[in-house]
């Protein structure tokens, strides 16, 4: 049984904070929530009240000295806010810690700041400008769900937008210490309700620390009936007295309770992880091997040719994702991973050598394309700002050239030098790359054997399977359909009086801004190839849909010479990598065998759900599938699955890491008898 999209918020904006800047006799001035009637931090010292609260009622100096784990630090945070508590912690965490360590913040918030206001309540804190510099960065749009920033080299920060108790009940990870912030009980009581203190309890480590400014009853009844143990210590300023405490009955069963319908996506055990094989180097496996190297993990990178050789190896490619006209899992996903991919690559490259957000038009050329697009919009009511719609003058406008169409505009999509990009990753510290392909796997007492097609062989730890169409075929993996499909780009050199396209415009194919007066456009899409010869065909396919989606700008380029024929096309071909389902594998490689024999029963009767936890390959791992999207999902998935391997928390819902688990197809084929 699929877990229930009831439980995952719609694709929407949310409502940012109302906030009054009034200031007391003194002059100081400090945010308050106009909704909530309550200040954010106090006038007087607020810096001072937060490492009093949640810093020493955590205990986090000494701790933070004393991390010796292989897993990050672990905050959990009721209450984003200003984030004033968060950096606090990371100063605290960049003061004790040794340089070993790494910390993981995760925090909620129903009603995100606006980013202008952010940095304006930051600002009063000049020592922590640096901090709340990398935060505002990449702080994200309002979209419920949520939202991975890489702070600096060892510090993480997930902000999970939307209702405190149901995006924890929907985070997959534990806490070691919780700042129980978010406005007083008499000013918020929604916030503290029994469903927060029980998934405050569900998402914590064994002996998960807490601090919270407030005494109220309502706090200590919830907190005791959850499981947790408190006691009064002395509060800050006028504050009399706060609460702190340590979780006394840890939910330890917590992740197969949630998992009852589905305990085939329990998930492994963490192994040890010091050396990890990553087979493929195109945007999956050097995006893989980018964030195991982060983590401090060595990382043997391996691909038959060479990195961005394969699928990943064009001049550009669009970055942008189609989301459904009505809400469901895979939309949620790709959502995210655009999302995620825009961050990752501004952190990675801010002076966009390697990509550009431009911009990108998806034109509706037709009217069943104009009838999805009006449904989308109407079930799913994203910010302007990552998403809306625009007539054929406005498109025009945006674009640089004349447009034809009405569409959708996301104005902080674009392109991306694939190939280019691979390269730059398979670079990075920590990475070694390897010429040779990957004949076969076997397991060791220490972790997998990687036979290779010259005869050698090399061991690690464990390995991640990232080589695109050629993913199924080990043995581990022939049980997890693949479909190749081919895709062929075409180029046209332009000259100097060439008409400027400002952005990328997807229709039936896409066209990209020219890249070194090249302008590439395509691709096609042929299910069940898997040949990479130039083909004329292809490039006479890929001018006429460039034609019928831009025809001004066809007429454009014929007017200053650009012969518009298929033999002045160059350009190449690569395979892509296709689910089924049209979801990306990322996730530990089920053991198909033992799930053929666990869940036989399903095959007769789909409710007769054994209660035996899925059984994988022990430190096996695939990302591959990715299609023609890779760009906004392999980053992401990369981060899924180095998390799930470090023991950190997930940068999804648990339902969207268990929609993208390899197996589903396992489940869905003893399901229907295959």
């Amino acid at each position: 049984m699929p877990p229930s999209h009831a439980s995952l918020p719609p694709l929407t904006g949310l409502e940012t904070a109302s906030l009054d800047w009034s200031t007391d006799e003194a002059g100081d001035a400090a945010p308050l929530s106009a909704r909530f009637g309550d200040v954010y931090f106090s006038r007087h010292d607020g810096r001072a009240e937060t490492e009093h609260v949640f810093l020493a009622g955590n205990d986090l100096a000494r701790r933070f000295a004393n991390w010796a784990h292989a897993r990050p630090f672990i905050v959990g945070e009721t209450g984003f806010g200003t984030g004033l508590n968060m950096l606090c912690a990371w100063a605290c965490f960049d003061t004790h810690a040794p340089a070993s360590a790494r910390l993981h913040l995760v925090s909620t918030e129903r009603y995100p700041l606006a980013r202008d206001d952010l940095a304006r309540a930051l600002g009063a804190w000049p020592d922590l400008a640096s901090r709340a510099g990398a935060l505002l960065r990449q702080w994200p749009e309002p979209v419920a769900g949520v939202h991975r920033l890489e702070l600096d080299a060892r510090v993480t920060l997930d902000l999970h937008f939307g209702d405190a108790a149901e995006r924890l009940a929907l985070l997959e990870g534990r806490v070691d210490a919780w700042f129980l912030d978010g406005f007083a009980p008499s000013k918020n009581p929604d916030m503290w309700r029994p469903e927060l203190f029980a998934a405050l309890a569900a998402r914590s480590h064994p002996g998960a620390s807490f601090a919270t400014f407030t005494c109220a009853g309502v706090v200590k009844r919830g907190l005791a009936a959850a499981g947790f143990a408190w006691r009064k210590v002395p509060g800050y300023g006028r504050k009399r007295e706060m609460l702190v405490g340590e979780i006394a009955k840890p939910a330890s069963d917590a992740d197969a309770m949630r998992r009852r319908a589905t305990p085939w996506f329990v998930p492994p055990a963490p192994r040890p992880v010091r050396h990890v094989a990553v087979i493929g180097a195109g945007i999956a496996g050097a995006s893989m091997a980018r964030a195991l190297a982060r983590r401090g993990i060595d990382v043997s990178l391996l691909d038959r040719e060479a990195p961005g050789a394969g699928g990943s190896g064009n001049r550009q490619g669009a970055l942008y994702v189609k989301l459904a006209a009505e809400p469901n899992d895979q939309s949620r996903a790709y959502l995210a991973g655009l999302q995620y991919s825009l961050r990752w690559l501004e952190r990675l490259d801010p002076d966009h050598r390697l990509w550009s957000p431009s911009g990108l038009l998806q034109l509706a050329m037709n009217e069943r394309e104009q009838a999805r697009q009006t449904r989308f919009l109407a079930t799913q009511r994203l910010p302007r700002t990552l998403l809306t719609d625009v007539d054929a003058t406005e498109a025009s406008g945006l674009a640089g050239v004349p447009v034809a169409y009405a569409g959708l505009s996301y104005p902080s999509a674009g392109w991306v030098r694939p190939a280019a990009l691979c390269e730059f990753l398979s670079t990075a510290p920590g990475i070694v790359f390897r010429r040779a392909e990957v004949t076969a796997l076997t397991t060791t007492a220490a972790g997998w054997r990687l036979a290779l097609s010259n005869g050698g062989s090399l061991e690690a730890d464990q390995v991640v399977i990232a080589n695109a169409v050629a993913a199924n075929r080990f043995a581990q993996t022939a049980r997890l359909p693949l479909q190749a499909v081919r895709g062929q780009v075409s180029e046209l050199r332009l000259p100097k009086e060439a008409p400027t396209l400002t952005r990328v415009v997807c229709g039936g194919g896409y066209v990209s801004p020219p890249l070194d007066g090249v302008l590439t456009f395509g691709a096609t899409f042929q299910p069940n190839e898997a040949e990479t010869d130039l083909r004329m065909a292809d490039h006479a396919a890929n001018l006429a849909e460039l034609e019928r989606g831009l025809p001004a700008l066809a007429q454009l380029l014929r007017d200053v010479g650009v012969a518009f024929e298929p033999t002045a096309c160059t350009g190449r071909a690569g395979v892509r990598a296709a689910s089924p389902d049209k979801s990306p594998y990322a996730g530990p490689v089920p053991d198909a065998d033992a799930w053929r024999r666990d869940y036989a029963a399903l095959g007769k009767d789909a409710t007769r759900i054994p209660n035996i936890p899925g059984r994988h390959h022990p430190g096996l791992w695939i990302s591959a599938a990715h299609g023609s999207r890779g760009l906004a999902s392999a980053p992401l998935c990369a981060e899924l699955i180095a998390s799930r391997m470090c023991d950190e928390p997930l940068p999804l819902e648990w339902p969207l890491a268990d929609h993208l688990h390899p197996g589903r197809r396992v489940v869905r084929d003893i399901v229907r008898g295959g």
